[in-house]
């Protein structure tokens, strides 16, 4: 099973990536009995769309998406982890106690859509309808009547890990919080990780930790990286992702990094 986060990481740019080189890479593993799966902060259902081009050519690719919070294969989903209506009520709170939250934006991933205030503006709010599939705007994100998955708060600047090392430090024995890049700082439900997601999927095909290789760039892969031994961090990630992890992928994300160091491993 080989395991890749998509942006920073698989993806080149724009939500593109070398369909031809990718399908390739499919046809060899598929002949080996390996699988592939996207792992990602994005939604299950953005992820679909985004490999749409491949998936419609009869490849099978499995889902992580939303962080490790739902996990699906090509055929059905497997695994879903919502956060409580009390836990999101608290997550909020802190938010709004927060001086440094002021310019900040909320994103409320759930099962049917994804929720933004409708005071979200300009290049952030903008990222949100990229990033996110059925984007909807709403008054009270409280009122919102969805199963939610995860909480997103993007903040202006870049100071993620110290915004993540608070979060832990309230919320850690009932909330997992991680950071996806771009500013943004992602809530979970406890124990819920990229990784926790992947062992669902070895599981279900019954994968053992030696048979699995991940690639990653930023805090939310971190979990997974650090779990098996077959992990590569990519040259263009973040400096303390280049510390924690021992093994980096021969190129970065806009050179096919993740593509090239899967055909130097598979000797293709």
């Amino acid at each position: 099973m080989i395991a890749s986060d998509m942006d920073g990481t698989f993806l080149t740019a724009n939500d593109e990536y070398s369909q031809g080189r990718f399908e390739r890479i499919l046809d060899n593993m598929k002949a080996r009995d390996m699988r592939f799966v996207a792992a990602s902060g994005r939604q299950v259902k953005n992820l679909q769309e985004l490999f749409e081009p491949t998936i419609g050519k009869g490849y099978e690719i499995d889902f992580v998406g939303s962080n490790g919070a739902m996990v699906a294969t090509s055929q059905e989903q497997l695994y879903a982890v919502h956060l409580s209506p009390a836990q999101l009520s608290k997550v909020i709170a802190w938010n709004a106690k927060n001086p440094e939250s002021a310019e900040n934006i909320i994103i409320m991933t759930g099962d049917r859509a994804t929720y933004v205030s409708n005071h979200a503006t300009g290049p952030v709010a903008e990222m949100v309808f990229q990033f996110y599939p059925n984007v909807k705007q709403v008054e009270k994100l409280m009122e919102v009547d969805d199963h939610i998955l995860e909480i997103t708060f993007v903040w202006p600047n870049d100071e993620v890990q110290q915004h993540v090392a608070e979060l832990r430090e309230i919320f850690g024995s009932e909330l997992h919080a991680t950071g996806s890049g771009f500013g943004s700082v992602d809530v979970l439900g406890k124990g819920v990780d990229k990784a926790a997601g992947l062992q669902v999927l070895q599981d279900y095909y019954d994968v053992l930790d030696s048979e699995v290789m991940t690639f990653g760039d930023n805090g939310n892969d971190l979990e997974m990286l650090q779990k098996y031994p077959n992990s590569f961090v990519m040259p263009n990630a973040n400096s303390f992702m280049l510390t924690a992890v021992q093994n980096k992928a021969l190129n970065t994300n806009v050179n096919d990094g993740v593509l090239e160091t899967i055909e130097h491993f598979l000797g293709i």
